[in-house]
């Protein structure tokens, strides 16, 4: 089994080793789409090192203890398997893979010491009736690979945060049959970021795209920290109907330590749009290639590289299927609709094209 995988040259044999997120960034990659480059380490290490040393035997008498109605009891235990964790050392059958990888994409991208994204990507992630989107950690910036290798074991650890041991609960996952997948992948030095949908999430209009956009790194809108600007695409005409700009007072950079920071916006940008028309456009059109790739409503994020040229810095770092309105039942969704408003939502539907070759 794989423990390894590239973005680009992945086993789709082997997809269900890598997680929601890796899983989506391969598919991206494979597909064309704009993704910066990267790698990922298999759940299939994250179980063969946990079971080499007798720690998901441990983990699993520890999950046994817990009460999830307790905060008190969560909180021990998931400290108690984060501690069993982190004490790990990585056996030299992964170490040595993933030194080197991370080495061969310092070469590609011509930098050594490449700083990177290390990323959670459970396997749980991203199910038709559940999202674990923000579950588990991202650490962003990392440099080395000494760094690398220890925020591996950090992602490992934090499928056992509090807020994910209660969360599966919730949903009804059994600890023992979650794993986790880590991406290493190109850090993206960003003039702005977001999250775009493809539908509104207000009303579930698929007509639309709604794009929320803050400066920096995206964190700041995931995270809530910031009121981001929002705006509405038109997915036939490719018209921007709507725009809310709204005044970003704080932004996630970098600073001077390599560390990514929070920090005020200067006052001559907090009421300034952090995107032109053009790149609007461009993120949306992203967003709808993923979706029509996909061929369901999608949850993207998005950055703005302030390192590449115009034209070319907008990159996708994740796409996910849309949940909230996935989830509602709809039924006799085209019912009552006028002709006009029929022929839209054929246009729309991902599937409409295929179909038609088929029965043509």
């Amino acid at each position: 089994m794989a423990h390894i995988a590239w973005y680009e040259d992945f086993d789709p044999n082997e997809m269900a080793g890598l997680g929601g997120k890796n899983a989506s960034l391969c598919t991206m990659t494979a597909a064309g789409l704009p993704v910066p480059p990267g790698f990922a380490v298999t759940a299939n290490a994250y179980r063969r090192v946990f079971a080499d040393t007798g720690v998901d035997s441990r983990l699993e008498l520890l999950m046994e203890t817990v009460d999830p109605t307790s905060p008190a009891s969560v909180s021990k235990a998931g400290s108690e398997a984060r501690g069993m964790i982190l004490d790990l050392q990585l056996p030299g059958w992964l170490c040595e893979p993933l030194v080197e990888a991370y080495g061969r994409l310092g070469e590609r991208c011509n930098t050594p010491d490449v700083p990177v994204a290390v990323r959670s990507s459970a396997t749980c992630e991203d199910q038709p009736d559940a999202s674990f989107a923000g579950e588990h950690d991202t650490y962003l910036w990392v440099r080395g690979a000494d760094d690398v290798v220890s925020h591996v074991l950090r992602c490992w650890a934090s499928l056992f945060t509090d807020r994910a041991i209660t969360y599966r609960r919730q949903m009804g996952y059994p600890d023992s049959g979650a794993a986790m997948s880590v991406g290493i992948q190109k850090m993206v030095l960003p003039r702005a970021a977001g999250v775009a949908f493809t539908l509104n999430p207000l009303d579930g209009d698929r007509s639309q795209v709604a794009i929320d956009a803050s400066w920096g790194f995206g964190e700041a809108v995931v995270s809530g920290s910031v009121t981001p600007d929002n705006f509405l695409v038109d997915k036939v005409m490719g018209a921007i109907t709507r725009r809310t700009i709204s005044p970003k007072t704080i932004e996630h950079r970098l600073g001077d330590d390599d560390h990514v920071i929070e920090a005020e916006v200067e006052p001559e940008r907090r009421d300034s749009p952090c995107l032109t028309d053009d790149e609007i456009k461009s993120v949306a059109q992203l967003a709808r290639r993923a979706e029509k790739h996909y061929r369901c409503p999608q949850d993207v994020e998005w950055a703005l590289d302030a390192q590449l040229p115009d034209g070319d810095n907008i990159l996708l770092l994740q796409a996910r299927p849309e949940t909230v309105w996935s989830r509602k039942v709809r039924k006799s969704a085209t019912a009552g609709l006028d002709t006009y408003a029929s022929i839209v939502q054929t246009l729309l539907d991902p599937d409409h094209h295929g179909r038609a070759r088929a029965a043509g």
